[in-house]
Parts: C-alpha cells; sequence; structure tokens
C-alpha cells in the first residue's frame, strides 16, 4: 500500500499549498496520507481530498530533549479547539524568537540578512523555520542552495546557529493524548542518542516512524523489533517539503499487514 503520514505545506516550510500538496499525493496514488505541518493544523480545511485518497489529520510537533531535537507526529487530531492548542502556540512563538537570534547572529558575523528578508520567504506560514532561514541566504546570494544554507550557516557550530527551545517531548504526548490523539516519534533514525526510544516508550509514546527515506534495511529492522518490544504503531513518511530538495516526491511503499495496525488505529482501515 502506498501512505504517506509525513508532509508539509507552505504553512509551515513546505513550498506547495495544500491543494497543490493533497493534488500531487493523488497523482502519486497515495491511498491514505496526512499533512503534518510544523507546530500548526493550518493547512487543514484548505483542500479538497483527490478521488480514491483518504485522510489522517496530522501534526508534527518540534520538541528538545537532552540535547536532541524529537519530533513527535500527532495523528487524529480534533480541527476544533483542544488541548493542543496552546502547546503548539508556544512552540510558533519559540520559532520567531529563534529565527530572530539567529538573523541577529548571522548580521554580527558579517551576513546582510535581515528579518525582513526571512519573511518574504515565508508568506502565509504558521511556523517559522530554519529552512525559511536558508531560502533567504540562497535569495540574497549569501549560499548557493538549501544544502549549503544549513551545511555553511545554520547547523551547530555555525555563525548562525541558535540552539531550540521547544517543549519536551513528554509535554507533547500529554497534549496529543489530551486532545485524543496519538503521539508517534518521527524519523526516529536521526536521533543522536536511540535509548530516547524506551524514555519515550515508557512515558506513552504511540508509535514510531520506521518507514522513512534515510532510513536503511538495518534501521527499519531495528525499528521494528522496538514496536514489538513495546507495543507500537509503525507508520511511514516521505517527509516532503519541496521537489527540489526531496525529489522522490511523496509517498511510501509500506506492506499492508505493517500499516494495517496504524490505519485501524486511526478509524481508516
Amino acid at each position: 500500500m502506498i501512505v504517506d503520514f509525513h508532509s508539509h505545506t507552505a504553512a509551515s516550510d513546505g513550498s506547495l499549498t495544500a491543494q497543490e500538496l493533497a493534488d500531487f499525493m493523488g497523482e502519486r496514488q497515495v491511498a491514505v496520507f496526512s499533512i503534518s505541518d510544523h507546530d500548526t493544523l493550518a493547512a487543514y480545511g484548505s483542500f479538497e481530498v483527490p478521488a480514491g485518497s483518504r485522510v489522517v489529520t496530522g501534526v508534527e510537533i518540534n520538541t528538545s530533549w537532552r540535547d536532541n531535537e524529537v519530533h513527535i507526529l500527532g495523528y487524529r487530531l480534533p480541527l476544533g479547539p483542544s488541548p493542543l492548542d496552546a502547546l503548539l502556540a508556544a512552540n510558533r512563538r519559540a520559532r520567531r524568537g529563534r529565527v530572530a537570534r539567529m538573523v541577529r547572529r548571522l548580521r554580527e558575523a558579517g551576513y546582510g540578512i535581515s528579518e525582513a528578508d526571512v519573511e518574504r520567504e515565508a508568506v502565509g506560514a504558521q511556523a517559522f523555520g530554519r529552512p525559511h532561514i536558508g531560502k533567504a541566504l540562497v535569495r540574497l546570494g549569501i549560499a548557493s542552495d538549501i544544502e549549503s544554507a544549513f551545511r555553511n550557516f545554520l547547523r551547530r557550530g555555525k555563525p548562525g546557529y541558535e540552539p531550540s527551545t521547544h517543549v519536551t517531548p513528554a509535554q507533547a504526548i500529554e497534549a496529543i493524548h489530551a486532545s485524543d490523539g496519538l503521539a508517534v516519534l518521527a524519523h526516529p533514525g536521526r536521533l543522536k542518542d536511540r535509548a530516547i526510544i524506551d524514555e519515550l516508550a515508557a512515558g506513552g509514546l504511540d508509535g514510531l516512524e520506521a518507514f522513512y527515506p534515510s532510513h536503511v534495511r538495518e534501521d527499519v529492522d531495528a525499528f521494528r523489533a522496538l514496536a514489538d518490544r513495546y507495543g507500537l504503531l509503525l507508520t511511514g513518511g516521505a517527509d516532503f517539503h519541496d521537489i527540489r530538495y526531496h525529489t522522490s516526491g511523496v509517498g511510501m511503499e509500506v506492506g499492508d499487514a505493517q500499516i494495517a495496525p496504524f490505519l485501524r488505529a486511526v478509524g481508516v482501515a
């Protein structure tokens, strides 16, 4: 089955509108998908679902824990008021503050970039992030492309780096559960310390995003074993942002038996 429970629109740091992304899912014959923008559900209500596809509401919540960036995906979330609203709003405020501090660091290092430059790259975005700064650096000719912008300016140890000050994973999981949602750890292969998975499982985590573009076979096997050990659901997603940088597009081929428990849990089996 082709599914995709991890994708982004221009409401956060993607390049497509919600309708353009939904249409792309339809073109790729994705059977079930989520739009999981960072710290906002703003994409929902602004697109029509392609014929033959089904949608599960989703969001990606950026969290910080023990010097790790830990991203928690929330699914089956209400679009009306919920306990998650305050947490997402706090994260969006933290994002704006971080962007301002990163721009200030870059300016102090002698690079001609302003917050207005970043805002031009984030028109319509509810949640600001490093990709918007990266796009501004490229547009200004300071960096040649997004990859070099991150590599030379925005990563740890570089002139524009600023540590994130997001909520904790425990807070994100608690807010998702209080909103009757399911909490899944995004791209666990990107963690610096995989022991965090054990902690999150003990703290109520519901699933692992085992099927992810950068996960090699050994990663997938390890995450499936952890899911078996802790009774976690398995999900998959392409983490699509922009076809220029995510050339494989949207959709992940996942075995029916592997994804079925998650589909049942979110009510689309």
